[in-house]
């Protein structure tokens, strides 16, 4: 009995999902849509100012001639890298020209082996039979871990890049590991000293002898600070990796000039504009005074979220190949039995997940570019741990804006506007003809009529997406192939921990509150959009938006922020809704058009509207601030009418 209730809510909730976005929208669009909107980030003014102060990591745009900075668009984490710069780093003499040398005769001979295997594979007809396929994947696999770090971790983007590598091997190539033996023990300790300047004993009161983890950057302990007591986890670079990863990246840049017009006419820009994409992204990971202040931002971030936990950071005991953090006593979601049998309740350790996440993107627009598993840890109290913050990302404001367009159009069904949305975000090159790739959007809809809530997952989106991506010239810039691998990643960890998860019963009335209570104007303009099609009002999908708001606000810890068990508070949006219809004609306009639409008058549901949230909004603080903001407003009517008069 238990589990047909359990069936029924599930069929309200789809029900009410579809409803909200409308009946002819399907359940695939509707999730990639989401998809988009996840990747906006959204950032009040006191936030802004935060973000633009000289102590973080953002700078101002860089010269336009500069192809990467105008990638970057308006700000950015702060990298050192550029092709002058490596090319400066790796060629400092006629010897280092002999290492180059070497090093590509090293490259060139186990590729082309790999290559002669590919070519053989096709003279005798097996090019694309399955076991085949599977074999040389994993060869590939075995190949870029042999050739070290930068082949490792160009593996792993590649695993996110349909629009260069294909499925099969991108398969392959997502479970790439760069677990390596660590290197001696006296060399880390040697390093840790050099990059603290003193004696390990006079820092440290204890430090395991062997390293807890290993991988292909640097290694990690475990270790007691002397002057507090507190345990730590000290992350050291393993010795000459930046110079083989310069050297490496040197020749990837100059190999990839020989290829960037295959690369314009296929993906619509220079081969060595991935390169530096690559580059910068790799860079930022070796630099651990980067990734300390990268730590201090995302605890500052969540510091009022008591879901969530970010390691604190010790910048004075860190250094460029030197990081000494809190160490996290937790359990990785690396072990999903362990999380299971801890007697943490598991769907909220899902939910903390899923919307701190979603927070990452909506809100700070500073988010964990690597989430894997190992990343992960869940506290005894169900909190959710990140650790390894050398790979963030950020997105700006205007593409903030386009994302948001870009939900709207998934909404409304207009899949011109979405292809003109892949040219402003970077998808498609400028004057690309969009005629061709209009269809192959729709079809990605139109595959999914009839699917439920329940049968959607991204990564069977992002299946439908890769093969859009191998038949058009579409590149994904390297942000957003870090947002789509954020998200598929977050999933499959949910997945892991409960098979029968659905990412969008979490993430539906997560951000169908933000949609009505966030402060940002462009996402209040584009939720009007939402609620008109046509020209019509759309009684119902309102109706489901407050419904889904307030099943989200009452997953109480799960929900946004520090005054999440509160519930929903619409005063806000109510108050600002009656400042939008005071001083918006157009829109004033349209609700009279709403409320007397057919003919009739639409009392019946506002009626409903009413009593949806006559428990959400509190009377006293909302007329408290009309009255507060009421000479401001005032002045804004007075302006408004000046304007109109001057006008006619």
């Amino acid at each position: 009995m238990q589990q047909l209730h359990q069936q029924r809510a599930l069929g309200r909730r789809d029900a009410r999902i579809g409803a909200m976005l409308g009946g002819s929208i399907q359940s695939r669009g509707r999730a990639v849509g989401l998809r988009c909107q996840a990747a906006v980030t959204t950032i009040s003014p006191a936030r802004a100012a935060t973000a633009l102060a000289p102590s973080t990591r953002l700078r101002p745009l860089g010269g336009i001639d500069n192809p990467l900075e105008m990638e970057k668009d308006i700000c950015n984490i702060i990298s050192k890298y550029s092709p002058d710069y490596v090319k400066s780093r790796v060629l400092r003499g006629p010897g280092d020209a002999a290492l180059v040398a070497l090093r590509i005769a090293e490259i060139t001979a186990r590729v082309s082996w790999f290559t002669a295997t590919l070519y053989a594979d096709r003279l005798m007809g097996h090019e694309d039979t399955p076991e085949r396929v599977r074999l040389r994947a994993a060869e590939l696999r075995e190949l870029l871990t042999v050739l070290g770090p930068s082949f490792i971790k160009a593996g792993q983007v590649l695993a996110n890049r349909p629009d260069i590598v294909r499925e099969d091997y991108m398969n392959e190539l997502c479970v790439l590991q760069d677990d390596v033996p660590p290197f001696p023990d006296a060399v880390a300790f040697a390093m840790m000293e050099e990059q603290l300047g003193r004696r390990l004993e006079e820092v440290f009161s204890s430090i395991s002898e062997r390293p807890v983890a290993a991988a292909s950057l640097g290694q990690v302990y475990k270790a007691v600070l002397r002057d507090t007591g507190e345990e730590v986890a000290i992350k050291v670079q393993r010795p000459g990796v930046e110079p083989t990863i310069l050297r490496d990246l040197y020749i990837f840049r100059t190999c990839g000039g020989l290829f960037n017009a295959l690369s314009r006419k296929r993906l619509g820009c220079d081969a060595q504009l991935i390169v530096d994409e690559f580059g910068e992204k790799l860079l930022e990971e070796l630099d651990y005074t980067q990734e300390a202040k990268n730590i201090e931002e995302f605890e500052r971030n969540f510091r009022d979220d008591p879901t969530v936990k970010i390691p604190w950071v010790r910048p004075d005991l860190c250094g460029t190949k030197m990081l000494v953090m809190e160490w996290i006593d937790g359990i990785r979601c690396t072990a999903p039995d362990s999380i299971r049998s801890s007697g943490v309740r598991v769907d909220d350790f899902i939910k903390c997940g899923v919307v701190s996440g979603l927070r990452q993107l909506l809100e700070f627009g500073l988010f964990h570019g690597d989430p894997h598993p190992g990343n992960i840890f869940c506290l005894r109290d169900g909190r959710i741990a990140y650790v390894d913050f050398g790979n963030v990302a950020q997105l700006s404001a205007r593409n903030k804006a386009v994302l948001i367009d870009a939900v709207v159009h998934a909404v409304n069904e207009d899949y011109r506007a979405m292809a003109e949305d892949f040219i402003k975000l970077g998808f498609l090159a400028p004057g690309t003809d969009i005629t061709p790739i209009v269809p192959a959007l729709e079809k990605i809809w139109a595959d999914s009529k009839g699917q439920q809530l329940s049968d959607f997952n991204f990564r069977t989106v992002t299946s439908k997406f890769n093969e859009l991506v191998y038949q058009y010239p579409i590149r994904i810039p390297e942000r957003y192939s870090l947002v789509i691998r954020s998200l598929l990643t977050q999933e499959g960890i949910c997945m892991t921990l409960k098979p029968e998860f659905h990412f969008l019963e979490v993430a539906y009335p997560y951000i169908a509150r933000r949609l009505l209570t966030d402060e940002d104007p462009a996402l209040r303009e584009r939720l009007f959009q939402v609620l008109f099609q046509d020209g019509k009002f759309q009684w119902k999908r309102l109706e489901n938006l407050l419904a889904l708001a307030k099943e989200g606000a009452s997953g109480g810890r799960a929900s946004n922020g520090p005054d999440a068990a509160g519930g929903l508070d619409l005063s806000d949006t109510a108050k600002d809704a009656l400042r939008v219809l005071l001083l918006d004609d157009r829109l004033r306009t349209q609700l009279m058009l709403a409320l007397t639409e057919d003919n009739k008058l639409h009392i019946s549901e506002v009626l409903n509207l009413l009593r949806l949230v006559q428990n959400d909004i509190n009377p006293q603080k909302l007329v408290t601030e009309v009255v507060r903001d009421a000479p401001s407003l005032g002045r804004q009517l007075l302006l408004s009418w000046a304007d109109r008069v001057l006008v006619s």
